[in-house]
């Protein structure tokens, strides 16, 4: 833009004549005017460069004070679970192994590092420039990318409220067919890292966390709605939409992962028919609702053994496997190695981190 306000300016002032030096009175107040208007000219070109300036100093500042909030509040590795509900905080100091996990529809916003996460054969990589969105319960692989001790992983993820998008969502019936997929990333907005901060710096005034959290989260999902992914927003919050049918399958499943999966009920908790459900359900996840299941179940036994010290035989009759050979198994083609190497595996990692 400076470049063509320079245009103008040369434009705008004349060559001077040197045989014209008999210039009158009316030449020499026309030139003072133009003259004039030029150095209004550069003066506004080098305010708005300032201003430029200071407005990517701005976010650089935001991103900065974010991931100060971070580190101070999860200073160790992995995942620390905050006094905010649905906001969560994650550090890893170095690079990790690429993890299954469930992530559930949220907001995630690295303030520091990178990260890449796959569905299927899809990946995306997201950091400080990008944040990702996850519309609906998905199970993913993921790993930190980039990170150190010196510079570590940061990120917060902020839960998605159903009700509260509903809420929002009253006044405006509004639910066109979204082009966008129910996993993405998108360029980093200024907006919603300045709520982010604030919600994050609430930790700090606990007494405060009650009233304005709800409202720093209402800000959030408003931002959310009214950005390029408000359309597909929209679209799951609608009741009757297929998005909206398979969230409802995926809450079904969820809630009963651990007892024997059938169809037609699930089918009827989505409102949609068997042959309907599992079209549309593999279409958003990339997997059938039984394998959408095995990796719920898979994952809860892993829980159960890494930190609630259960051995392999009782974790997976715990989430539900009558056969400890097919638990182990099916554990071993998930996760790459029996349950017990991998349970030694992970808790002798380093900085390991579990999710998002």
């Amino acid at each position: 833009m400076s470049t063509i306000l320079s245009l103008m300016l040369v434009m705008l002032v004349p060559p001077v004549d040197r045989q014209t030096e008999s210039a009158t009175a009316t030449d020499l107040t026309g030139r003072a005017i133009v003259h004039l208007l030029c150095t209004i000219l550069r003066i506004l070109v080098s305010l708005l460069a300032k201003s430029l300036r200071i407005g990517n100093l701005t976010v650089m500042e935001t991103i900065a004070e974010l991931a100060q909030l971070i580190e101070c509040h999860a200073p160790v590795a992995g995942m620390t679970e905050t006094r905010i509900p649905r906001l969560s905080l994650f550090r890893a100091d170095r690079p990790s192994a690429p993890t299954p996990s469930v992530y559930e529809a949220s907001l995630c916003l690295i303030a520091q590092g990178s990260k890449r996460v796959s569905l299927g054969d899809e990946g995306l990589v997201y950091d400080a420039s990008r944040y990702l969105l996850v519309s609906v319960d998905l199970p993913l692989v993921g790993h930190v990318i980039e990170a150190s001790a010196e510079a570590p992983y940061l990120c917060c993820k902020i839960d998605l409220d159903p009700s509260a998008l509903a809420e929002l969502m009253a006044s405006d019936g509004s639910a066109a067919r979204p082009e966008q997929p129910v996993l993405a990333v998108y360029p980093s907005d200024p907006d919603l890292i300045d709520a982010a901060s604030r919600l994050v710096r609430l930790l700090d005034r606990p007494d405060s966390i009650q009233v304005l959290a709800p409202l720093i989260e209402r800000e959030i999902l408003y931002r959310l709605l009214t950005g390029p992914h408000g359309a597909m927003l929209r679209h799951l919050m609608s009741a009757g939409s297929r998005l909206n049918q398979v969230s409802r399958a995926i809450a079904a499943i969820r809630k009963g992962f651990d007892a024997q999966l059938r169809i037609e009920e699930i089918a009827a908790a989505a409102g949609m028919s068997a042959s309907s459900l599992h079209a549309h359900f593999k279409a958003v996840t990339r997997m059938t609702p039984i394998e959408y299941q095995k990796q719920l179940r898979l994952q809860e036994a892993r829980r159960l053994m890494l930190t609630g010290g259960a051995t392999a035989g009782s974790a997976g009759f715990a989430v539900g496997y009558e056969s400890p050979s097919q638990f182990s198994r099916e554990y071993r083609r998930l996760f790459g190695v029996p349950p017990r190497q991998d349970v030694e595996r992970v808790k002798n990692a380093p900085g390991y981190v579990e999710a998002v």
